[in-house]
């Protein structure tokens, strides 16, 4: 936890004793009454924040001083096949530190069905897991987050273009793909503009899903021979990704 990052309806008041963030900064940091941290306001600055008291209740009362803007968010959207509920806490977690700007959770022909019911998108888990990684990268921002029923309702919804009658943007679409690609992921490069990256669940695209896919607009460009768990990949590509368009330089 490298931000502690604090909620707007949480200003005023004292952190519980129980609070991750107070046993992060007394157990795990050994701070103390007098002692500054870094940290931030979700969706607003960073800054510093100073223990004013340790109460007798084990809560921490605090102060703040914000003078930072957070990093900018990249200009890459990803859509994940829905992987298992385990695997789902750890991605949102790291593609939220990496920076990238939305994440959109799709059912797909082969992923199970039973994945998309996890609890963390309705008991605040997976805002919890965002969260996280935004504080893992001292930022104060996190990427939208969106749930699409099946890959046909994401493709029709098209929720990377802008709404109203203004210009549309230059957004180039990739699939990432092991099966008759069209390339690799080395086609990114250099390409200045928003990137739309899918990927599929751990058993992959279903033909239909392909087929789909290359009717909306997307190049199915590939990764390599092996065939990576959905997590893995999904790093992996954000990585290549974001590299590639020049946003790591």
């Amino acid at each position: 936890m490298n931000l502690i990052l604090f909620e707007e309806r949480e200003l005023g008041r004292s952190l519980p004793r129980r609070d991750e963030r107070t046993v992060h900064l007394l157990k795990t940091l050994h701070k103390k009454a007098g002692d500054t941290f870094d940290a931030g306001i979700l969706g607003g600055q960073r800054g510093a924040g100073t223990i004013e008291k340790v109460n007798l209740d084990g809560s921490l009362s605090y102060s703040l001083r914000l003078f930072e803007n957070p990093p900018r968010r990249f200009s890459l959207r990803m859509a994940v096949g829905f992987p298992r509920p385990i695997q789902l806490r750890r991605l949102l977690r790291d593609l939220s530190s990496l920076g990238i700007s939305a994440v959109d959770l799709v059912g797909t022909d082969l992923g199970d069905k039973n994945y998309r019911n996890t609890t963390l998108l309705k008991d605040g888990g997976a805002r919890s897991a965002l969260i996280e990684g935004a504080a893992q990268s001292r930022d104060t921002t996190i990427p939208d987050l969106a749930v699409w029923p099946r890959l046909e309702d994401w493709l029709g919804g098209r929720p990377w273009e802008p709404g109203g009658q203004g210009p549309r943007p230059l957004v180039f679409l990739a699939a990432a793909d092991n099966v008759r690609p069209e390339g690799s992921l080395a086609r990114l490069s250099s390409m200045r503009r928003k990137v739309v990256l899918a990927v599929g669940p751990e058993r992959g695209w279903s033909d239909r899903e392909r087929e789909l896919l290359e009717k909306g607009g997307f190049l199915r460009l590939s990764m390599g021979e092996r065939a990576l768990r959905t997590e893995t990949a999904c790093v992996a590509a954000a990585v290549l990704a974001l590299e590639k368009i020049g946003e790591l330089g």
